[in-house]
């Protein structure tokens, strides 16, 4: 006979027991949530909107954009409002939610980075046959590729802990539903599930990191045969894409790739990973892009002048 399941909801913790720091909170990620959901959804429109930003780079960074948009809305707005409360709950469903959430989300920025990083990787290393290898069918299959790698990813997360039997406490020391939080509540031996979520998030996000590391040092090694101002260009753009993986890759390295434990550094590193990558990125790849940032003038200025009309 298994273990019957007693607990209907989990009680969070949240990043501050201070009522003070909580309302520093409440400012401040309302502020980033609302730049980082700003920012996104103006880099969609403006590639969506110009006609000058058709290369792959630009399809593919409308994804990663709308995947920025969706991964701190998992699990941000709830711990916004959860400022407001002092008993911080969460229905089981709830939970289980947003753990598939914000790893479906968080797990196809991954995966859409490493398509990125090939489409660079032929854009620079065979420049001669780049329009035929990167066509449309090719960015279509690859960018859906990526979500549905960040399903199956994700889907196997929540599976994994869905099944297993919470019978005891049911508080959380952390201001959302994680998987290695949840494992340590289960009353059940989770030593293999928990073997499972490092290869599935830890070993995953290692080896990606990997091949994005060595895609980008082979590229740079191929800049050598590129004129000043070619080499300017691409160092530009795979400089954005090196800080964008660093930023991305790191912190769930350090989370996930240890056995089933929760440390105090957690919470600030994964609140690090869910705010500040999806903040950042819009900066980083129109900042260092004049022809994002000059499309973005034109669309928006357009919009501007017809609005007037």
């Amino acid at each position: 006979m298994g273990t019957k399941n007693n607990v209907t909801e989990f009680v969070l913790f949240g990043l501050f027991q201070s009522r003070e720091l909580q309302h520093v909170c409440f400012v401040v990620f309302s502020l980033f949530h609302m730049l980082t959901v700003l920012g996104n959804l103006v880099v969609i429109i403006t590639i969506n909107a110009s006609k000058t930003l058709r290369a792959p780079m630009y399809f593919f960074l409308s994804h990663l954009s709308f995947a920025d948009m969706c991964y701190p809305s998992a699990t941000t707005p709830k711990m916004i409002a959860d400022t407001f409360v002092e008993r911080k709950t969460i229905s089981f469903s709830g939970c289980m939610t947003q753990l598939f959430s914000a790893h479906f989300f968080g797990g196809t920025e991954i995966f859409l980075l490493t398509a990125m990083a090939y489409d660079r990787y032929v854009a620079i290393c065979r420049p001669l046959h780049y329009i035929t290898i990167m066509d449309r069918r090719k960015c279509g299959l690859l960018a859906g590729a990526s979500w549905v790698a960040g399903f199956f990813h994700s889907i196997l997360q929540t599976l994994l802990t869905v099944q297993l039997p919470f019978c005891g406490p049911n508080e959380i020391d952390n201001f959302f539903c994680d998987v290695h939080p949840l494992l340590k509540l289960a009353c059940a031996d989770t030593y293999v599930v928990g073997l499972i979520v490092v290869a599935n998030s830890g070993i995953l996000s290692l080896v990606c990191f990997i091949i994005l590391i060595v895609s980008y040092v082979v590229i740079l090694l191929n800049l050598r045969s590129q004129s000043s101002e070619g080499r300017r260009k691409a160092l530009s753009t795979c400089g954005s894409h090196i800080v964008t993986v660093i930023l991305v890759l790191v912190p769930p390295m350090f989370m996930y790739i240890r056995p089933s434990t929760t440390l105090a550094a957690d919470k600030l590193v994964i609140l690090f990973n869910i705010v500040m990558p999806p903040l950042l990125n819009p900066l980083i790849y129109t900042l260092r892009n004049n022809e994002v940032k000059n499309a973005m003038r034109k669309v928006f200025r357009v919009k501007g002048n017809s609005g007037e009309k």
